[in-house]
């Protein structure tokens, strides 16, 4: 259902105190189901140049990627832009910036995007595994 708009009415009240027009808002779809087995093997093949669960390399290392805020692996240096952002990695979180980094937050390093939903969704639940597990 990407794409489908839901419009918000406001009350009666704030209707009466403001003359502002209903507001519409973007309803998410639901995030395909991942498959962390595919998805280490994507993983291995896009991520890994410059990432690993464990150690920091170009990128910063992603064990316990979920719920970190962006910015905090240790002895890694992030883009400003990357820092400043206060973004908390969450599984809907890393499915915006796996489908544009740049676009997510202007300003970071990454350039790499992973267009297709179904990749996007496999990383992600690997590195969810990942990131439960050691």
């Amino acid at each position: 259902m990407a794409g489908f708009l839901s419009v918000i009415a406001p009350s009666a009240t704030a209707m009466a105190a403001s003359p502002q027009p209903r507001v519409a808002t973007a309803v998410k779809a639901a995030p395909l189901p991942g498959d962390p087995h595919r998805g280490a093997a994507i993983y291995e093949a896009r991520c890994s140049a410059c990432h690993s669960l464990d150690a920091n390399r170009i990128g910063p290392s992603h064990r316990g990627v979920f719920g970190r805020r962006s910015g905090t692996v240790a002895n890694f240096t992030y883009s400003r832009a990357l820092k400043a952002s206060g973004v908390v990695w969450t599984a809907a979180n890393l499915d915006i910036w796996l489908s544009g980094p740049t676009k997510m937050v202007p300003g970071a390093a990454m350039g790499v995007r992973v267009s297709s939903p179904q990749e996007r969704a496999d990383i992600i639940a690997y590195l969810r595994q990942a990131s439960t597990v050691r």
